[in-house]
């Protein structure tokens, strides 16, 4: 029976600057001096030859808040078809449902109806939310 070698699916990498002989030696592909031949010698994609670059053409407008708080909201409605009647809820229960991932802080808003009696642990509330849930009999815990 005779074998047959498989074909190469990777090919070796160009191993430049390891003598003349390995075809790749001497300026190593990169041709004769300048700018391109040294060394860190690319210069970057976005720059447009000693014009004034897009970036600084641009009118800059606006404010961004660096202290801002972003959440991951949950909505009423949605603790509403996720929980029975005396469930506790907070990130641990929210994480286990693959509600929120728990990278930020959660809020509960008030979108949906609520009529389980729960009790809600978390980050943040919205005026609404606290009213359904505490009309429904829940009650709310910050923190």
């Amino acid at each position: 029976m005779e074998l047959y070698e498989m074909p190469k699916i990777v090919k070796n990498r160009k191993r430049i600057g390891r003598g003349n002989a390995s075809g790749w030696g001497r300026t190593s592909g990169k041709g004769e001096k300048g700018q391109k031949a040294r060394s860190g010698g690319s210069k970057p994609q976005y720059f447009e030859g000693g014009q004034t670059p897009l970036i600084r053409r641009l009118p800059k407008r606006g404010f961004k808040n660096i202290f801002r708080v972003e959440y991951d909201v949950v909505n009423v409605g949605l603790l509403n078809s996720l929980c029975s009647d005396g469930d506790r809820v907070d990130l641990k229960f929210l994480m286990d449902k693959n509600v929120v991932k728990g990278s930020k802080p959660v809020k509960i808003l008030g979108d949906g109806e609520l009529n389980k009696k729960v009790s809600v642990s978390v980050d943040a509330f919205s005026k609404s939310a606290k009213e359904k849930i505490e009309k429904a009999g829940g009650s709310i815990e910050v923190g």
